[in-house]
């Protein structure tokens, strides 16, 4: 009876012992980096890395382009108010029937209107300029067109 209890015994040793060599044959496929999870969590991990990368450059590149927009809409602000002011400024001009020829002094007037625009608009504060971004072109960004031209009848 010894004798059949010390066989099994020694089965069930080299059965188990079989089955540990199966999973750590099992377990050295599942880690491998080139083909098993292993190499899935590394390449993920890449991965996370690049959009990190790429996250932190269009935050930049949007920051930039906030501060751009603050600037123009700050421009656009002032431009608007001295265009206020002339409109207020032309109310107070008589009414004339027929359309005056142009003169001298109105030529004169029409040049002085427009060195100081664009005075003004060289004398606007411009913030400290990154070293990546390039100079913005001072005077007239942007032309209004007539809207009434553009619709289809």
């Amino acid at each position: 009876m010894d004798l059949i209890a010390d066989i099994l015994l020694a089965a069930g040793a080299l059965g188990a012992g079989f089955y540990c060599f199966v999973l750590s044959r099992r377990l050295k496929r599942f880690n491998d980096l080139e083909k098993g999870v292993g190499g899935a969590v590394a390449v993920l991990s890449s991965q996370v890395d690049d959009l990190n990368k790429s996250l932190h450059h269009a935050q930049s590149i949007s920051n930039g382009s906030s501060k751009a927009l603050e600037q123009l809409t700050g421009r656009a602000e002032s431009v608007a108010q001295r265009l206020e002011l002339m409109m207020a400024s032309m109310h107070d001009l008589p009414e004339t029937t027929a359309a005056p020829a142009p003169t001298a002094q109105a030529a004169e007037e029409h040049d002085a209107l427009a060195e100081a625009y664009e005075a003004d608009s060289q004398e606007q504060p411009v913030a400290e300029a990154e070293p990546e971004e390039e100079a913005k072109p001072a005077g007239l960004m942007f032309v209004r067109h007539n809207r009434s031209q553009n619709q289809v009848a």
